[in-house]
């Protein structure tokens, strides 16, 4: 998470950025918030975590309401067995709630969710499971005092929403939380009307 972050910091030093909004969805919510931690906030105006992993995504004595180690284990065999099928049951499954009763998969999303992962490196997506699962962000969200909004459907069946959303907004100085009823963890995507007006709305605030 440290290499993610310092890229992140790279890039906007390149760039020359400045008053920039960092939006993470999942991972990329870790990304953003150890970039804050890790950088400092002088060229971030505001962030935005959807769906993310902070605080704590695996469980320990600490986090008891995190998911077993064995979760993340089993992710990795699968990545490692056959990346291609894990890559396809994902999103025809839990990523966007397909598997829900009347839920209805959408072809498309699933085809362009497998896509872009077959298109990504199986070692760093290998390596990225342990990243995202067992980075504790809670010293990190502490740091942050630029708003953040944070994003998070309660029906979010890869990152649950009790050990996640509403822990990660009462941690940062200036949080606001914002639930999706029977949303999933994509919800960016299958209800994207919704939270490209609330991103903006955030965005619009002084």
């Amino acid at each position: 998470m440290d290499h993610y972050a310092d890229d992140l910091a790279a890039l906007t030093a390149h760039l020359d950025l400045h008053d920039a909004v960092h939006i993470g969805h999942s991972t990329g919510g870790g990304e953003v918030t150890r970039y804050l931690a890790r950088h400092g906030e002088s060229r971030v105006a505001k962030a935005v975590l959807i769906s993310s992993v902070p605080p704590l995504m695996v469980q320990t004595p600490a986090n008891p309401g995190g998911l077993p180690k064995k979760v993340f284990d089993g992710f990795q065999e699968q990545v490692a067995a056959n990346r291609a099928q894990f890559y396809r049951d994902l999103p025809e499954g839990p990523f966007y709630n397909f598997n829900r009763p009347g839920v209805k998969p959408i072809p498309g999303i699933i085809d362009n969710w497998w896509r872009q992962g077959m298109m990504g490196g199986a070692k760093a997506h290998y390596d990225g499971i342990v990243a995202f699962s067992q980075t504790d962000f809670t010293e990190d969200l502490k740091t942050i005092t630029v708003p953040v909004l944070v994003m998070h459907g309660d029906d979010d069946q890869v990152v649950p929403y009790a050990d996640s959303g509403p822990l990660s907004a009462k941690l940062v100085k200036n949080g606001t939380l914002k639930t999706y009823p029977g949303w999933p963890h994509g919800m960016f995507t299958t209800h994207a009307e919704t939270i490209n007006a609330d991103l903006l709305a955030f965005l619009r605030e002084r």
